[in-house]
């Protein structure tokens, strides 16, 4: 299978180079630049990415691209351009004046191949606080803005070019012209990694590494566990043994309804009632990241003792996906920072003797839905909010009691179940409550009352890896906010949540 690879050297656009890529229906895969792998036949080009580093830093990123110069086509995009220029004899200096965010192209040179289709004055998206000074020999600029004279450019006589803005980012209008004609027309790259041959490619994967081996599955409810089910599902049939556990963290009668659901799917499916487990795990807990330790050392123990009632059961799949990657390992152990850590990623412990399979581990969750619909799976089903692994235990700030989890649900289900009604779930990418670890001063009927606030959350997004909030319209959080407050014993304010990632994250832990 062809590929582009992205070597990482720490951009937060990183992983929308990959979604651009894969938009062109061409395979790509992120590794860390100093873990650069070898080429073979299946390579077909090469993009550097940007950096949170200056090149004039001595720490900073400094690959040897001897594998790759002259042998493959080269893209190198901020950063990687500012590093094929000074590693070649170039100059890079602090800008005089910075670019961040909009610019436009002032100088476009069309015949360039590069360059085909991409307006004169195309807006792009600059992030960069360094300029290239003086271009190395055998070089020629090819793009230009007002204020960056070397905004692309060209080694002569080899497919090596460097632009300084960012042609992944939405905001570079003709972004995605550029990165085709670098794909598509200079790397040869077929088009041809659809979902439907990520089907074949992955039940035919499936079937040569798992062979007859038995294999259980934790189902969550939400697409991507579906999703990775019905694929395995696909490849080994029986031998699939779905778990679906009752954390005590899960939406409004989610338990059932899921349970009943999955039985038009064909698929084997064992409810496993673990609420008190997991309550005793997280009593007294408040740290967020202990929380998710806590509930994801309790998830493997509840699947290890489930698995141990199947006989010769081999494999433990999961539904992790790439932005669960992306945040927990830092792009497959880039230099970028971890965010977080997710119950469904990093391995299993010593004593569990169950391998690891995770058939959607580099699909973005726009992706598994177009797996999804190739599959045959359900709009309703493939339509759902993503929900959290750890359920809502992150979304109680503080420690967790029984008590304020059926608080949580309760608004929960009026927050999400409004949604519906009123025709905007489909609208929104994500939902969601939070239960603050506060208590405000209220008023119901004559008394005082000194009780819980709520803050709702909606985002629109594709990925998670960044996301807006959502602008409701009034007239619905004023009618879900009364709707709360009357219904909800125990909460006096909602409030809404208006912030994006970045700079906060989709949850609130």
């Amino acid at each position: 299978m062809e590929k582009i690879i992205i070597l990482d050297f720490g951009s937060q656009y990183t992983q929308l180079i990959a979604r651009r890529v894969r938009e062109l229906n061409v395979y790509c895969e992120i590794h860390p630049h100093n873990k650069a792998p070898e080429i073979d036949d299946t390579v077909k080009g090469i993009i550097l990415s940007g950096s949170p580093f200056s090149v004039r830093e001595e720490n900073s990123p400094k690959p040897d691209l001897s594998n790759y110069r002259n042998k493959l086509p080269l893209l190198g995009v901020c950063y990687g351009a500012q590093f094929l220029a000074q590693s070649s004899g170039g100059e890079v200096l602090p800008s005089k004046i910075r670019e961040y965010g909009r610019a436009n192209l002032s100088f476009v040179n069309n015949n360039h191949g590069l360059m085909k289709g991409v307006s004169n004055n195309s807006q792009v998206w600059m992030s960069h606080g360094d300029t290239i000074k003086t271009l190395p020999n055998n070089t020629k600029i090819f793009a230009s803005t007002s204020d960056v004279e070397v905004a692309g450019f060209e080694f002569e006589g080899e497919q090596t070019y460097g632009i300084q803005f960012h042609p992944e980012v939405y905001h570079s209008t003709d972004g995605t012209q550029l990165l085709k004609n670098f794909i598509v027309d200079i790397c040869k790259c077929s088009q041809d990694w659809t979902p439907n041959a990520f089907v074949e490619t992955t039940v035919a994967d499936l079937q040569q590494k798992i062979g007859n081996d038995k294999v259980v599955l934790g189902l969550s409810g939400g697409v991507d566990s579906t999703v990775a089910a019905v694929l395995l599902h696909k490849a080994i049939g029986k031998n699939l043994y779905c778990i679906f556990v009752d954390n005590g963290l899960l939406r409004k009668n989610e338990f059932e309804n899921v349970l009943e659901q999955y039985k038009h799917l064909g698929l084997n499916v064992k409810g496993v009632d673990a609420k008190n487990k997991f309550y005793k795990a997280l009593a007294g807990v408040s740290d967020p990241e202990t929380k998710r330790k806590a509930i994801g050392k309790t998830f493997i123990e509840v699947f290890d003792e489930e698995a141990h009632l199947i006989e010769n059961v081999s494999w433990l799949a999961q539904g992790t996906i790439y932005p669960d990657v992306i945040e927990s390992v830092s792009a497959t152990g880039g230099p970028s920072a971890t965010i977080k850590s997710h119950h469904n990623v990093g391995g299993l412990p010593d004593y569990m003797k169950l391998k690891i399979v995770e058939p959607l581990r580099l699909l973005f969750k726009d992706e598994v839905r177009r797996v999804g619909r190739t599959l045959g799976l359900n709009e309703n089903l493939l339509g759902r909010h993503p929900f959290p692994g750890p359920g809502l235990a992150i979304r109680i700030l503080g420690d967790i009691t029984q008590e304020k989890v059926q608080i949580l649900q309760e608004v929960d289900f009026i927050f999400i179940e409004g949604l519906k009604k009123a025709n905007l779930y489909d609208t929104v990418w994500q939902a969601g409550a939070i239960l603050l670890p506060i208590q405000s001063v209220g008023v119901m009927g004559d008394e005082r009352t000194y009780e819980k606030v709520i803050a709702l959350r909606a985002v629109e997004s594709t990925d998670g890896m960044t996301a807006d909030w959502c602008h409701l319209p009034y007239e619905f959080l004023s009618k879900t906010s009364n709707e709360i407050i009357n219904r909800v014993k125990g909460v006096n304010r909602v409030v809404y949540d208006i912030s994006s990632k970045p700079p906060a994250t989709i949850e609130w832990e």
